[in-house]
């Protein structure tokens, strides 16, 4: 019966990239507890379509495509049009930028020339799409209520990470590309 709903997990990472439009919309009409509001449900549909594809074993070949894109464009988006509105400093939004290009190509690569499935994300990756989304819900919080959590040494605490994150994906790259180079 349960096999009936494995849709579900896709079906909320679609709602997550629908939920865009209103998000940022919200920020640009500078209604950022609405944006709030709806960045929270963004993410809480990122944690349940996981929970749900691994707890009731509804992945799909699409929900590993579709999840992380889903990902990046409510993180992407999101820290883009803050940064448009002056709350996020330029080098954050570069360093989330290219951490989300690389990965991107990185799995392209591997998908294309070594015709492997979509990579899984490692454990740091899941803590630092964790972070981001902290880190993001922070700055709403600052904007909405002045409670400076976010600082300087925030934004590049959250920039080291992403780039930590990074390096550890091009590691498990390099690996697995030496891995199936000998095969």
């Amino acid at each position: 019966m349960s096999k009936y709903f494995i849709f579900i997990p896709n079906l909320l990472s679609i709602i997550r990239i629908y939920l865009m439009y209103p998000l940022l919309t919200f920020i640009s009409e500078e209604n950022y507890l609405f944006a709030l509001y709806i960045f929270i449900i963004a993410a809480a549909t990122d944690g349940l379509d996981g929970y749900l594809a691994r707890v009731m074993n509804w992945q799909t070949d699409l929900g590993k495509i579709l999840d992380p894109i889903a990902d990046k464009v409510l993180l992407i988006g999101t820290i883009l049009i803050l940064w448009m509105n002056a709350y996020i400093p330029i080098f954050v939004l570069v360093v989330f930028v290219i951490r989300d290009f690389i990965i991107i190509m990185g799995a392209a690569f591997h998908m294309t020339v070594y015709e492997t499935a979509a990579p899984n994300p490692n454990i740091f990756g899941k803590i630092t799409t964790f972070v981001h989304i902290g880190y993001l819900a922070a700055v709403f919080i600052d904007i909405i209520f002045g409670l400076n959590l976010t600082n300087f040494m925030i934004d590049f605490s959250v920039a080291l990470i992403t780039l930590i994150s990074l390096f550890l994906y091009g590691l498990n790259w390099f690996k697995l590309t030496a891995k199936l180079h000998r095969e």
